[in-house]
C-alpha cells in the first residue's frame, strides 16, 4: 500500500498489486527515444521518498529490471546536489518541478556542463521559462511524464520524444495503450485546444489494468474516483491538433475570478522568477465581488523584509508577465510552505492557510491595484487612443 501525497486533500491508501510494480518498472525500461536506457546498466540519483510511487515503483523497479543502480538522497540538497551527481556517476537524475528553478538561481560554476555524464533527467512540473534555460547551462533534456499513484502503467505519459513543447507544458502524446477524455465541468468532450479534465483508462478489455486495486477501506471513494467507466484524475489539460499534451493545473489549484480561469502554476512561476522570491505558492480565496480571488503566500529571499513595500513591489515585478485579473489580489509572508513528505505543495492545507489569513486581516489587499494598463505607445511611454 503507498498513499497518495496528500497534496490536493487527505492522503489515501492505494492498493498495489504485483502487477502493477512490473508494469511499472517496464515501461519506464522500455521507454526509447531520449529515455533509452544503456543495456550496461544506467545509475539513477533521486532525492524523493520510497514511499512513495515515483521512486519505489518507477525509478527502483527499472533500475532492478534493467541491472542499474538506484542512488537514494535523503532528500534535495541545493548547495550540494551537483557534487552529489557528479560523485555518484548517475546518469539520469529524477527531480520535482521547483528543483530546476531552485538549481537556477545558484551562482554559476566552472563545470556546470553535465552532458558528457547525464543522459536525461525525469521528472515533473518545471516551469515553461525555466525548461530550455536549464537545459542549455547543464547539458541535459529534461523529460516530461505524467502519471499518478492510481495509474500507475496503466495510464502514464511522457515527452521522450521530439516535439516536447518544452515552452508550454508538454508531456508528451497518449500511448497506444491507454484511452483518454477531455470533458468540461458538464462531462462533455472539449473541442481541441480547449482546457478540461482529463479522464484516463487501459485500452481492451480491462480498463482497470496496471492501474491501483483500490483505496484502502473506502470503496465508495474507489466508486467514484471510476464513475462511467473513466478514471477521473483532477487534472486540467489540453491537447493541440498534433496530439502533444499540455498540463494546465490540477482542478482544485484554479482560481475562478470573475468567470477567468486562472491557473495557481501560471502565477507561482512569474513569482518563482524573481529573485525577491525563495518560494511561493498561490490558492484561490474566497471574494464577495468576484466569486474568488489570487492570493500568494510568499517565502522571501534572504534580505527581503515582510513589508507593503515588499508586496507591492512583487506585484508590479509581475505586471509583465501576467495579465492583471492574474496578479495576486493578496500577498502574506510565511517562513515555510506546507508540504508534504515528498516535498510536493498540501494544496488543501494551503488553501486553508490563505483563507484564514484572508478572514484575520493577515495580508496586504492588493486588488485595487488590478486594473487594466492603458495602451501605451510612441517616444516616452504617453498614452494614445488609436
Amino acid at each position: 500500500m503507498v498513499y497518495t501525497s496528500g497534496s490536493t486533500g487527505t492522503p489515501k491508501g492505494c492498493l498495489l498489486s504485483n502487477e502493477y510494480f512490473i508494469a511499472l518498472g517496464h515501461w519506464y525500461m522500455d521507454q526509447g527515444g531520449l529515455c533509452t536506457m544503456s543495456p550496461d546498466g544506467e545509475r539513477l540519483i533521486t532525492p524523493l521518498p520510497l514511499s512513495h510511487m515515483n521512486a519505489l515503483a518507477c525509478s527502483f523497479m527499472a533500475m532492478v529490471m534493467s541491472g542499474g543502480c538506484l542512488v537514494q538522497l535523503d532528500r534535495f540538497h541545493p548547495s550540494t546536489w551537483w557534487e552529489e551527481v557528479r560523485a555518484s556517476g548517475a546518469t539520469i537524475i529524477h527531480y520535482l518541478g521547483v528543483m530546476p528553478a531552485i538549481l537556477l538561481k545558484l551562482e554559476p560554476g566552472a563545470d556546470e556542463d553535465f552532458s558528457q555524464q547525464v543522459r536525461f533527467g525525469f521528472g515533473a512540473g518545471v516551469d515553461p521559462r525555466h525548461h530550455r534555460v536549464f537545459e542549455e547551462r547543464f547539458g541535459f533534456p529534461l523529460i516530461e511524464g505524467w502519471a499518478m499513484t492510481e495509474t500507475g502503467a496503466g495510464a502514464c505519459i511522457a515527452a521522450n520524444r521530439e516535439p516536447r513543447h518544452i515552452d508550454e507544458r508538454c508531456f508528451g502524446k497518449v500511448p497506444s495503450f491507454m484511452e483518454y477524455r477531455i470533458v468540461d465541468d458538464a462531462g462533455q468532450d472539449c473541442d481541441i485546444g480547449t482546457p478540461g479534465e482529463l479522464l484516463v483508462r487501459s485500452a481492451g478489455d480491462d480498463p482497470r489494468r496496471n492501474f491501483f486495486s483500490g483505496y484502502f477501506k473506502d470503496p465508495d471513494a474507489t466508486a467514484a474516483a471510476w464513475e462511467g467507466g473513466w478514471f477521473h484524475t483532477g487534472d486540467i489539460v489540453r491537447q493541440d491538433a498534433e496530439g502533444s499534451m499540455f498540463f494546465v493545473d490540477r482542478s482544485k489549484n484554479i482560481v475562478r475570478r470573475s468567470g477567468e480561469n486562472i491557473a495557481a502554476v501560471e502565477v507561482e512561476g512569474a513569482l518563482l522568477a524573481l529573485d525577491s522570491v525563495k518560494s511561493c505558492a498561490v490558492a484561490p480565496v474566497p471574494d464577495e465581488l468576484r466569486g474568488e480571488e489570487v492570493m500568494a503566500l510568499i517565502v522571501p529571499a534572504a534580505g527581503v523584509t515582510a513589508t507593503a513595500d515588499s508586496a507591492g513591489a512583487l506585484f508590479e515585478a509581475t505586471r509583465d508577465a501576467l495579465a492583471y485579473f492574474k496578479l495576486p489580489g493578496y500577498i502574506a509572508f510565511a517562513d515555510e510552505l506546507p508540504l508534504t513528505s515528498s516535498e510536493k505543495l498540501q494544496r488543501g492545507e494551503l488553501k486553508k492557510l490563505c483563507a484564514g489569513l484572508v478572514e484575520a486581516g493577515k495580508v496586504y489587499d492588493l486588488r485595487a491595484l488590478k486594473r487594466r494598463r492603458p495602451a501605451t505607445g510612441g517616444a516616452g511611454g504617453n498614452n494614445k487612443k488609436g
